[in-house]
């Protein structure tokens, strides 16, 4: 690969932007949804699956539960999707994940679901 062309392939994953939103992990057998507001759904999917399979998540319960119900009892999925800004110069957008995961844990609550 020529170096003009390592350079074009740089510039273009700078550009890249991954999806943000909410992430939830539901225990399908109790309908307990742990979520997650991240700025990198895929990245922080993959990093939470494989601190759960090690045993190695941070939310004592949550990981509890996998470890006695298994994977399979379990499903990880993407609530919503946050949108960037068309103001290029804003990087950071934790306030409007926080709020978003906010306001899906009362959509949740009413609809009868738990919080891990």
């Amino acid at each position: 690969m020529d170096s003009e062309r390592r350079k074009q392939l740089k510039e273009l994953y700078k550009q890249m932007k991954p999806e943000m939103g909410i992430l939830a992990i539901k225990h399908t057998h109790n309908n307990k949804y742990y979520l997650e507001g991240t700025q990198d759904l895929r990245s922080t999917a993959n990093s939470t699956k494989f601190k759960l399979n090690f045993g190695n998540h941070p939310h004592k319960q949550l990981q509890k539960d996998w470890q006695k119900d298994g994977q399979e009892s379990f499903t990880i999925e993407v609530l919503e999707k946050l949108k960037y800004d068309k103001d290029e110069t804003k990087t950071d957008y934790s306030e409007e994940l926080d709020i978003l995961k906010m306001l899906w844990e009362e959509k949740l609550l009413q609809q009868g679901a738990e919080l891990y």
